[in-house]
């Protein structure tokens, strides 16, 4: 028996309170980080001697919001489904949230640009159980997280590229 087939799947109906929820919890904490972060943003823009390939500053947040709204939708989805990885996956994933959240102050307010990387390192890890742990309850909803792990690839990538050249 596969695992998948010992889950129950997700009503068919949308239980709109649970996924506001699930969607604040995700997007409440992008939001926050960038909020108490944002005066370290200049220095990021300006100072900063940046690797090939970085985007421009005003592409982070869409680009993050993007991303938080996934993780609100996999979350729900994982809440609503019956598993008896339910817990697991969501643990992860408020573990990674936690995580998430403080690397902005690692990197942007305290510079400290070798252990955010570190800190990403973590994290990427992190997020590449928590996929396994969400595909186990509801395959779309770890799918629904892999954009997430490439955007933390690109970004370990553009924060080792910055502790070579700053």
């Amino acid at each position: 028996m596969n695992t998948y087939s010992m889950t129950q799947a997700m009503p068919h109906k949308i239980d709109w309170k649970v996924l506001i929820i699930c969607l604040l919890i995700s997007v409440g904490v992008g939001a926050a980080s960038g909020i108490l972060t944002s005066s370290s943003m200049d220095i990021y823009i300006n100072d900063i001697v940046k690797p090939p390939l970085s985007p421009p500053g005003f592409l982070f947040p869409v680009v993050w919001t993007t991303l938080f709204v996934l993780m609100g939708i996999s979350s729900y989805m994982v809440y609503m489904t019956i598993s008896p990885y339910r817990s697991r996956a969501l643990t992860l994933y408020v573990v990674q949230l936690v995580l998430n959240f403080f690397w902005m102050f690692i990197f942007f307010v305290a510079r400290n640009y070798v252990f955010a990387f570190i800190w990403l390192v973590g994290m990427w890890l992190l997020v590449f159980f928590m996929i396994r742990a969400m595909r186990l309850v509801k395959p779309a909803a770890g799918n629904l997280q892999i954009p997430y792990l490439v955007w933390l690839t690109f970004a370990g990538y553009l924060n080792f590229g910055i502790i070579l050249l700053n």
